[in-house]
């Protein structure tokens, strides 16, 4: 009896979420970082084996928003709960329950539709005493179908996870070909790497302002090139990323063009601009000619 269906994963910026669904996929297809906020689109990860398909959709954090960028993020968020089989609610194990966990856990009690199981990320870190008392919270503020500690570094409890989800997906052949592990283009996931390096290199100085948008996209059998442009927000940050005589832009490119082979199998040339586009996250204009179309998730 083959099982397939879709599981949402949800949660507050930060929570492990990316790193879940890496581990799962044994590969790294969502980008991920120390900096809140570094999912934007929902990423979508096929998992196949003899037993079942699931295709996860893995969520920006659930936020409060400043700017037009983050009301996308959090509709793109919220919107993933419907028309799933399963909702997987990630949770700090050692952080205090707050406003925004509340937040999740209101919308949860008036849109889920089907089991909602709560991961609690990072168990390692407590003890077993201090795990119980964190389990008698949770337990007081949904009916959660699961309550699963797990680590999704170190990959605890993963393998449970994976084997309860499967008793709760409907009968079902492949929705996908097996060897798929993700519907969405190359070119956004490569474009994806390129933001995560800048992530790992300016840490809080340019982050939240910065988009990609791939300009050319050259292919055949054996290399990609690839023209991207880096878009910022104020002419301080282009500054940022170029670096002195180039050397931070340079630093990106070589990093990003590493996990942009692995990823594709191909030789990649890459070239990157750095344009100042003020104030892009309020504009509806380049949220949609960024990628951040809340159309695409509605």
């Amino acid at each position: 009896m083959h099982k397939s269906g879709f599981v949402s994963i949800i949660g507050r910026p930060n929570v492990g979420k990316s790193t879940l669904l890496n581990h799962i996929l044994k590969t790294k297809l969502v980008i991920t970082s120390p900096t809140a906020q570094t999912t934007r689109n929902t990423v979508q990860g096929i998992y196949s084996d003899d037993e079942a398909q699931i295709i996860f959709l893995d969520t920006p954090g659930i936020h409060k928003p400043q700017d037009g960028l983050g009301s996308f993020m959090n509709a793109t968020a919220l919107s993933s709960m419907a028309g799933t089989d399963v909702i997987l609610l990630i949770e700090a194990a050692n952080e205090h329950i707050g406003k925004g966990d509340r937040f999740i856990i209101e919308r949860l009690k008036r849109e889920a539709e089907c089991p909602v199981y709560l991961l609690l990320n990072k168990c390692d870190l407590l003890s077993k005493e201090e795990m119980m008392k964190k389990l008698t919270e949770w337990n007081q503020l949904y009916p959660f179908k699961e309550i699963i500690p797990i680590s999704a570094l170190k990959g605890i409890n993963i393998d449970d996870l994976m084997n309860t989800l499967k008793k709760d997906l409907p009968e079902g052949g492949m929705i996908y070909p097996e060897e798929m592990i993700t519907d969405h283009p190359e070119q956004f996931i490569l474009s994806e790497f390129i933001r995560e390096k800048i992530l790992y290199f300016t840490h809080d100085e340019v982050p939240h302002d910065v988009a990609i948008v791939v300009e050319q996209w050259i292919e055949d059998e054996d290399s990609i090139d690839i023209m991207a442009q880096i878009i910022v927000d104020r002419p301080s940050q282009k500054g940022i990323i170029i670096g002195k005589q180039g050397s931070l832009i340079k630093k990106i490119r070589q990093q990003a063009r590493k996990d942009m082979k692995r990823f594709s199998g191909k030789k990649v040339n890459l070239e990157l601009f750095v344009k100042v586009e003020k104030d892009w996250r309020n504009k509806a204009k380049y949220l949609k000619e960024f990628g951040y179309n809340q159309d695409d998730y509605s």
